[in-house]
């Protein structure tokens, strides 16, 4: 029996060095997630455990098919939306015809120099409905139908979400490179 079984099935039995072996190995990249839907670290913390106590109280529903990181992700996401449903509404603000399309200068900026670490905090200060579409499409990779139904929207509303989102994004990026090459030019 593999080790992931191992520790599920002490997890199953109660067995609490188990839970904590569990916790240990997988909260960090979970937490992550976490701060990917969420707008500070307390949020974050707040939406990982309680995310840790739907994993528990479900392992005996996970049927040892494909990634079992995969199943704690999907939990963990499912975690942060029920989280956002219940303080914010994600209704449309901006029809997308009223969007402004970015010109060519800004799509193709020079981002060399932006970190990672960079971005996903710019992401992060997006508005929360932005922040919710545009982490569900473009890095959890759900189409725009499968996130209407996960977070009640329509898809157009969906779709105006993760372009505001996008928009609102290349505007920040740019700012935060143009900083940085007069930063660094001194």
């Amino acid at each position: 029996m593999s080790e992931i079984k191992e520790i599920i099935k002490g997890c199953l039995a109660g067995s609490r060095r188990d839970q904590e072996l569990l916790y240990r190995r997988h909260s960090a990249k979970l937490y992550a997630v976490c701060l990917q839907y969420s707008g500070n670290d307390e949020e974050a913390r707040d939406i990982l455990q309680e995310g840790f106590i739907k994993i528990f109280e479900n392992l005996d529903s996970y049927k040892h098919e494909g990634s079992f990181e995969g199943w704690m992700r999907r939990i963990t996401v499912n975690t942060a939306l029920e989280k956002f449903r219940s303080r914010h509404n994600l209704y449309r603000v901006d029809d997308i015809d009223k969007i402004q399309e970015t010109d060519a200068e800004s799509e193709n900026q020079d981002y060399a120099g932006l970190e990672a670490e960079d971005l996903l905090g710019i992401i992060r200060e997006l508005p929360p409905k932005y922040r919710i579409v545009f982490n569900l499409y473009a890095i959890e990779g759900y189409s725009h139908k499968e996130i209407s139904k996960m977070v009640n929207i329509s898809e157009g509303t969906s779709k105006s979400n993760l372009s505001r989102a996008r928009v609102i994004l290349q505007r920040r990026v740019g700012s935060y490179t143009g900083i940085k090459k007069r930063i660094a030019n001194g």
